[in-house]
């Protein structure tokens, strides 16, 4: 059918059929898919139109931005891509209701317009891609962090760049070779896109405004202003908000109490969190959270918090009492601050006679534990997903492998240009070739030898497959980054950068692929051309690399004091912390001299073996008891890793979290789920947005200027003596002496 209005800006048809397709009677093999996903595609709506690039742009640039501004605040936030698929609707619609519609060079082939019509589903779907690309943190950037403001060495911003470029972009060619087989077959389903498939279908229907009620857009504004306005009291006139540890204020000279009270530096029994950028600061929106979730999720932080830490701390575990009960930080023997820069000699390398002369690091007890239990959740999710998906993953893959017949949606698909197979190998022989240079070239800045770029890539393409399988099916993703660690710090130890970029290039690159391929599968379901969808991936990945780098250089050469803990600044980059800490366990020391025959935290592997034996407990109850479908919903993975992110989270993020979570996912869900299916996703991104716009509005207006409140209320936590050890005769400053 010929399109009677001008192509839409940079725009081309990729399809001359009907305009809508449906094969009728047809539909998706997965359940889940066949209920959310439409099976009709209209391939005359126009894709690379104007409203496209002006807010695709847009959103990339602000989520970029603010992700990384807020990435080393004391509560970080996380803005999620959801907030910009909410915020556009309205914009996008405003600016195709009053952009010209005149068509320019009519008759020629440059022929464009400005506004080929109404605002539709698949502009708001790349849109949404660019924002995903701003919307995650650039791990990169961590490398940057770590040697310019922990260690205190020189690396220059054009290297930095490469870093920060060949990581992100890098993932496109693992996601190329394999996205045959993670995205084009039914049984790669990829669950997690099905949340925004339902979130775009119920933007995209006409919403009818129920008497006395509003409208999804009307609540979004409303809900924003309020987020907008409440922030301006946790965030600058009361940040005790963030963290309220009443038992501190019964108890203000008790060392044991604020360490069970403290939600920031302690326990965090009772301590509530009434601030949205404490509750979703790292584990990202409870509203989005099923239930399920939740709950493994709140069980494993209850078993770690409130069982496993105090035990081992009163019973002086590995010295327990001589350091605080929770702290990332690292220490000598008699409990004091390690002194990590003695110990690296002028090659920014390991003085292994000052380390021997200084003696061996030693961490809090929780801080080791954190370590057993991402042990543990490792091999837990390996056992759990051979016993509970085995099975079902060996017929889906090998489906995937020789599946002939298409389902609806890769018929519908098939209608588009596909991206060529040498497009995505021209871009990892590319990233290659530069990483290896760079490395190679500047190597007295990365320390990485050729032959680590190598074996990086090696650990990332064998395990891009099947962790895309897992993922695909069952939306659990096995992280890669302790067993990167652990390789290059074993072969190579000494050289902390070294390790760093061994793990970005060795697990971000996977981490970057799955995403890729997740991206590829909604636009998949979403029926966006596929050359298209590259185009916005790609442009969308280097616009967020550069934005979070910038910003990021930009507050490590303004902000005095960046990343110190010991003041009340609230730039103190928790995350950062644990990854220079990681940097100088892994890299700098070594595996060897922490967790293997030379360390004091042997015992810590111990966890491996209790990760693996914890899912065949659960798979055997379920086969001792099968009319119990409650044992099913133990997922142990999930469970055991629920403190995967503690530190740099601490309990109040955990415990505001888990209460909301539950309002949310169990009693809205449960006795109201007209209100829950129509407002909550809603909700939960204007809280993100209103929240982001004030956190900005306050840096520029008072931050820069230094302009602050100092009283009570603006004591964070109200616990000093939370991070005091309880050893007899440990002197820690600000702390009082146990006798």
């Amino acid at each position: 059918m010929e399109e009677e209005s001008a192509t839409p800006l940079l725009s081309t048809r990729e399809d001359e059929d009907d305009p809508l397709v449906n094969e009728v009677g047809e539909n998706s093999p997965i359940e889940q898919v066949a209920l959310t996903v439409s099976t009709t595609d209209d391939p005359s709506l126009p894709v690379l139109t104007f409203r496209m690039w002006v807010l695709g742009t847009l959103s990339c640039l602000l989520l970029s931005f603010l992700n990384q501004f807020f990435w080393y605040r004391t509560e970080p936030l996380s803005i999620t891509a959801i907030s910009a698929q909410i915020a556009v609707v309205p914009l996008g619609q405003l600016m195709a209701a009053k952009i010209t519609d005149r068509v320019f060079f009519r008759g020629t082939r440059w022929e464009f317009t400005l506004n080929p019509g109404p605002f539709n589903v698949k502009e708001h779907v790349l849109i949404t891609i660019f924002a995903n690309s701003g919307a995650g943190t650039v791990y990169a950037i961590h490398v940057v962090t770590a040697v310019k403001v922990f260690y205190g060495q020189h690396i220059s911003f054009f290297v930095s760049l490469i870093v920060v470029i060949t990581t992100q972009v890098l993932g496109f060619g693992w996601a190329g070779i394999y996205r045959r087989y993670l995205v084009e077959p039914a049984a790669m389903w990829w669950p997690a896109n099905l949340v925004q498939v339902s979130l775009f279908r119920a933007l995209h229907e006409k919403d009818e405004r129920s008497k006395g009620g509003v409208t999804r857009t009307q609540f979004f504004v409303i809900a924003f202003i309020c987020s907008f306005a409440y922030y301006i009291f946790p965030g600058y006139l009361f940040q005790m908000l963030t963290s309220l540890s009443w038992i501190c204020w019964i108890f203000p000279k008790s060392v044991v109490a604020q360490q069970v009270g403290s939600g920031l530096k302690g326990l965090g029994i009772g301590a509530i969190g009434l601030d949205w950028s404490s509750i979703s600061s790292y584990l990202g929106s409870p509203l989005a959270s099923p239930w399920f979730a939740t709950a493994n999720v709140a069980v494993g932080f209850f078993f770690v918090m409130y069982v496993v830490t105090p035990v081992c701390y009163w019973f002086n575990i590995y010295e327990a009492k001589t350091f605080p009960i929770f702290s990332d930080d690292l220490f000598t023997s008699s409990g004091q601050i390690y002194n990590i820069s003695s110990i690296i000699d002028n090659n920014f390398h390991l003085d292994s006679a000052a380390y021997e002369r200084q003696g061996p690091l030693h961490l809090s007890t929780f801080f080791a534990m954190t370590y057993g239990v991402g042990f543990a959740a490792l091999s837990a999710t390996v056992m759990h997903v051979l016993l509970f998906h085995g099975r079902e993953i060996w017929e889906q893959s090998k489906s995937s492998f020789n599946e002939k017949e298409m389902d609806i949606h890769t018929k519908l698909m098939s209608k588009y240009k596909q991206v060529p197979e040498w497009w995505f190998w021209c871009i990892l022989v590319a990233n290659i070739i530069l990483t290896i240079y760079a490395c190679e070239y500047y190597k007295d800045q990365l320390q990485l030898p050729w032959w680590g770029v190598i074996l990086a890539c090696v650990i990332a393409i064998f395990f891009t497959l099947p962790i895309g399988i897992i993922t695909a099916i069952t939306n659990q993703s096995p992280g890669l980054n302790i067993i990167t660690e652990y390789i290059i710090g074993y072969i190579y130890p000494g050289y902390p950068v070294a390790n760093m970029c061994f793990k970005v290039y060795g697990y971000i690159s996977m981490t970057q692929a799955i995403t890729f391929l997740q991206d590829f599968k909604l636009g998949h379901y979403m029926k966006i051309p596929p050359r298209t969808m590259f185009m916005a991936q790609v442009v969308g990945t280097v616009i967020a690399a550069l934005v979070y780098l910038g910003t990021a250089w930009w507050l490590m050469e303004t902000i005095p004091g960046m990343c110190d803990t010991s003041s009340d600044s609230l730039w103190t980059c928790p995350g950062d912390h644990v990854f220079y800490d990681a940097s100088v366990i892994w890299g700098l020391i070594g595996p060897r001299k922490i967790f293997g025959d030379q360390g004091t935290y042997g015992m810590v592997n111990w966890f491996f073996l209790g990760g693996a034996v914890a899912p065949v407990l659960v798979w055997s109850a379920t086969k001792v008891f099968p009319n119990q479908a409650w044992i099913r919903m133990i997922n142990m993975p999930v469970l055991i890793g629920a403190c995967g992110m503690m530190p740099p989270a601490t309990a109040v993020n955990y415990t505001s979290w888990i209460i909301l979570g539950f309002l949310s996912g169990f009693v809205a869900y449960r006795y109201m789920p007209d209100l829950w299916q129509r407002y909550n996703y809603v909700l939960s991104g204007a809280l993100d947005a209103g929240l982001a716009f004030m956190g900005v509005v306050l840096y520029m207006c008072l931050g820069l200027q230094n302009i602050n409140i100092d009283w009570w209320g603006n004591d964070l936590d109200g616990c000093p003596y939370a991070s005091c050890p309880t050893a007899k005769g440990i002197a820690f400053q600000g702390c009082p002496v146990a006798s």
